[in-house]
């Protein structure tokens, strides 16, 4: 019998028992079902050796409630994070001019995005920004220079009140 038959039987014979098993202790079917397929993975993934075991179903059982222990814990310990913390204030949403310079960015060609994210978002100096983008330095300045302007035209902003402000 080839080692995926071996897995196919073993599997649909044990499914419903591990099944059941790990939902008493979780209490949860979803829970269960996550716990029972991510350790059937992991049993046909090391099939070789687990086929050989004694009893394969007591490792996929094993490990299938060391999966939902750890799902617990990882609850706990979000939920003591929480308490500890309390609940995230809301995030308002963007504003209007928030809005409207990032569809005007989206407008503008990608080396010219690229080059003042990394320049005005992101605070790179010119040289950084030549370096991360593999550009000349040049060719940065007047990205940065045409991506500022070709910006200002799409915002309707005068480049004049601008540089006063």
């Amino acid at each position: 019998m080839s080692d995926v038959d071996g897995f196919d039987e073993f599997y649909r014979g044990s499914r419903q028992r591990l099944l059941g098993f790990v939902y008493v202790l979780t209490g949860n079917l979803a829970e269960a079902q996550d716990a029972v397929q991510e350790a059937y993975i992991r049993a046909w993934q090391r099939w070789s050796t687990v086929s050989g075991y004694d009893d394969p179903e007591a490792w996929v059982r094993v490990v299938a409630s060391r999966i939902a222990v750890s799902r617990w814990r990882s609850l706990r310990s979000r939920a003591r994070a929480y308490l500890r913390h309390g609940a995230q204030e809301s995030v308002p949403g963007p504003g209007i001019d928030t809005v409207e310079v990032v569809a005007a960015l989206r407008r503008l060609p990608e080396e010219q995005r690229t080059a003042i994210a990394l320049y005005y978002l992101l605070g790179m100096p010119v040289a950084e920004v030549a370096r991360q983008t593999a550009a000349p330095v040049g060719t940065v300045k007047a990205r940065l220079s045409r991506g500022r302007a070709a910006l200002a035209g799409l915002l309707a902003v005068d480049l004049e009140e601008a540089a006063d402000a």
